[in-house]
């Protein structure tokens, strides 16, 4: 028996303070299975420690929701005795070590915590930062993250339909990779996640357990070197075909009553799904690891309880209806097996060859884990502006926005993605939402991701509220009724308190500005410690980062609004205040070289009111297109609108750097037939000729879509 040592408890993510609760709670010394245990289950991406406090002050709640947080997703009605299911969860470090494997597998595990609720999914999304284009290691890891989300995604059949892309060098060490996805489902079909009935049969399905992943969860709760190789071992491997077996399986025996509850086998594998189920119904579980279907020979009991093996899921069902589920999953080749049963003991009791290998209280190890107020400090405001040069060219500035990495054409990635497979898509990416009809209807499900990082860390309060508002504004710009979020909360080191103080002011944003908009927080991943230590001990952390994922409804798929001008003569309006700022903007940084002054402010009465304006106008036919400003400002969003339609702009108005670029928020541009007329807009041009600001169409376009294909080289598929 392995002699638990400081050293081991201190390899295992556990402090002092941490095992001595760990010996209160088991009244003696831990086994090496049981030392596991508890170290995945109180790291910080399964136990949420550090985070839980501020999580619990968001609302959760509202007349649409049917599930807020707490299950393996959300759930909202969207009529008609259906719901959309939906979460985005993070799969950062996995993705920086491994990039394909990891970013593979996250859509892999968010599909699972999607299906599992009894929702077929329908549409996939991501959201991704990157470091510098020119870091040695960034193209290796653009290509392997791109090709990893779109060889599962394609493979397992779920269109992969938009999402966003960010770069900046606080992500050199640490990318991010955040996965959503979107299912529908039936209302009287939903499925949770707490065992009941004492007696009750566990069962394992999927595929079999193997040492990939082992500590997955604990590696995701600390921050590591660029050195990083030694940690490849915790990095999943996935396969989507048996991913694309699993959904079909599952969902064909969720269409009988045998389940009592299912949960997926993500972080901590085996150990999270167990506990969880186990702990939210309040019973026992008892487990025989001889049991487990496993890969490799001589499996111990931590390897099995701490692997993060994919594609496998835990249920529970009814008595007797073992051999009918069994059958199911014969026929779809997939492993089954009875490896245990529900207790009324409230202990998790694992057996392996003959010998009881653990014996844990569940409460310690779940609804009474470590829980912590971390000491915090106030992100310093930043000092206003000052003097901005003037602008020597709008044109040449536009030109070089719209070729920068983070206004450039994503055509590279996206056209590597599957998003049409279903046949159900509707926009495709490059708009401001993608639309995904719910099929069988005329119901359409908006969806965007949306975060400004540099505005979060200028401002993290002003950066939180911004975020839940351009989600509000992108479902409202393709004319569908907002209706929930997702988030992925992406910070560095808990433990420094100004990191911790950009937590606090992101979640105060997002609260204050999901309760001006009814648009309740429904689920959502906490991702910490996205830092890389330096040589003398100090870390580079990401920008704060809260990425919101929006889901939207519209009556109607068919009269959702796009951002490419449709006819010469319609007259070009503007929505919303414009006053021109430029703290923070692509302009500054791009430009000038400056990442300095305030973010533009987010009036949210004004947010609300505007988008109902807006969402009228299109569901009326009035709007013939629809844009809202945001990176870039007015005139970047003009020529997105322009190459989208293939037509220029003639505008009545002069142009400044503040006036073409300033990030205003809670601003749209909308379209209509001449003879229109938008109250409280601002009538700024026509839609006509071949060019915007002075500049050709055709080189805007070459601008545009030349830096991912310059950046990956024809080779990229080899990076």
């Amino acid at each position: 028996m392995t002699q638990i040592t400081p050293e081991i408890v201190a390899e295992h993510g556990l402090s002092p303070e941490e095992y001595a609760r760990v010996l209160n709670a088991l009244g003696r010394e831990p086994n090496l299975t049981e030392l596991g245990i508890f170290s995945v289950m109180w790291s910080e991406h399964c136990s949420y420690k550090s985070s839980r406090l501020h999580l619990k002050t968001l609302p959760t709640t509202g007349p649409q929701v049917i599930c807020g947080p707490g299950e393996n997703a959300g759930v909202i009605d969207i009529g008609d005795g259906q719901a959309a299911i939906f979460k985005m969860e993070s799969h950062n470090h996995p993705s920086y070590i491994e990039p394909y494997q990891g970013a593979a597998t996250g859509v892999g595990g968010i599909l699972r915590d999607v299906f599992t609720m009894g929702a077929r999914p329908v549409a996939n999304m991501n959201a991704l930062r990157f470091g510098r284009p020119d870091h040695p290691k960034m193209r290796h890891l653009i290509a392997g993250v791109v090709h990893g989300i779109g060889g599962y995604g394609n493979c397992v059949g779920v269109p992969t339909v938009g999402g966003e892309v960010n770069f900046h060098r606080a992500y050199d060490g640490n990318i991010l990779v955040n996965a959503m996805t979107v299912g529908v489902a039936e209302t009287a079909k939903i499925f949770y996640s707490a065992a009941s009935g004492i007696g009750n049969p566990i069962v394992y399905v999927g595929s079999k357990t193997g040492r990939d992943g082992i500590h997955g969860a604990t590696m995701a709760s600390a921050d590591f070197s660029e050195d990083s190789e030694e940690k490849r071992p915790t990095v999943q491997v996935g396969d989507p075909f048996t991913e694309k077996l699993l959904i079909e399986a599952c969902l064909e025996l969720m269409a009988s009553d045998a389940i009592v509850a299912i949960q997926d086998m993500g972080a901590a594998g085996l150990t999270s799904s167990s506990v969880e189920m186990a702990s939210k119904g309040g019973v026992g579980i008892r487990l025989d690891m001889d049991k487990v279907p496993q890969r490799e020979a001589g499996m111990t009991a931590y390897e099995m309880m701490l692997s993060e093996s994919q594609e496998r899921m835990l249920m529970v069902l009814k008595p007797g209806r073992e051999a009918e589920a069994e059958a199911i999953f014969r026929k779809w080749e997939l492993d089954f097996a009875v490896i245990g049963e529900v207790t009324d003991t409230g202990r998790m009791v694992l057996v392996h060859q003959g010998e009881t290998v653990c014996d844990i209280p569940l409460g310690p190890l779940a609804d009474d884990a470590p829980l912590y107020d971390r000491p915090w400090v106030e992100t310093p405001k930043q000092a206003p502006l000052g003097d901005v040069p003037a602008s020597a060219d709008i044109g040449a500035d536009l030109l070089r926005l719209m070729g920068s990495p983070d206004l450039a054409s994503r055509r590279w990635i996206w056209e590597q993605y599957d998003h049409m497979v279903g046949a159900d898509t509707v926009q495709r990416p490059g708009g401001d939402a993608a639309v995904v009809r719910v099929h069988g209807t005329q119901k359409g499900l908006a969806i965007t991701t949306d975060c400004t990082p540099r505005y979060c860390f200028a401002d993290p309060y002003e950066g939180g509220k911004q975020a839940i508002a351009e989600a509000y504004r992108n479902l409202s710009a393709v004319g569908a009724l907002p209706l929930a979020t997702t988030d992925c909360m992406n910070f560095g080191n808990p433990q420094r308190p100004e990191i911790m103080g950009q937590f606090v002011g992101c979640i105060k944003g997002m609260g204050e500005a999901c309760r001006a908009l009814d648009f309740p927080i429904v689920s959502g991943n906490v991702s910490l410690y996205n830092e890389t230590k330096n040589d003398d001990g100090s870390g580079s952390a990401i920008l704060p980062t809260p990425a919101i994922g929006g889901v939207g409804l519209l009556a109607d798929w068919s009269k959702s609004a796009t951002i490419a001008l449709k006819a010469d003569g319609d007259t070009i309006w503007l929505l919303g205040r414009h006053d021109g700022h430029l703290g923070q903007s692509l302009w500054l940084r791009e430009l000038l070289g400056r990442e300095d002054g305030p973010p533009p402010p987010v009036d949210l009465a004004a947010e609300r009111a505007i988008g109902e304006q807006v969402r009228t106008l299109i569901a009326d036919g009035v709007a013939t297109a629809v844009h809202d400003l945001s990176d870039g400002g007015l005139i970047v969003a003009l020529a997105e609108m322009a190459l989208a339609g293939n037509r220029g702009v003639v505008l009545d108005i002069a142009l400044d750097a503040a006036t073409a670029f300033g990030e205003d928020q809670g601003c749209y541009l909308v379209t209509t037939a001449a003879n229109a007329v938008v109250p409280g807009a601002r009538r700024i041009g026509t839609v006509g000729g071949d060019t915007v600001a002075g500049v050709a169409l055709a080189d805007l376009r070459t601008a545009h879509e030349a830096f991912f294909p310059v950046l990956m080289g024809a080779d990229a598929a080899l990076a």
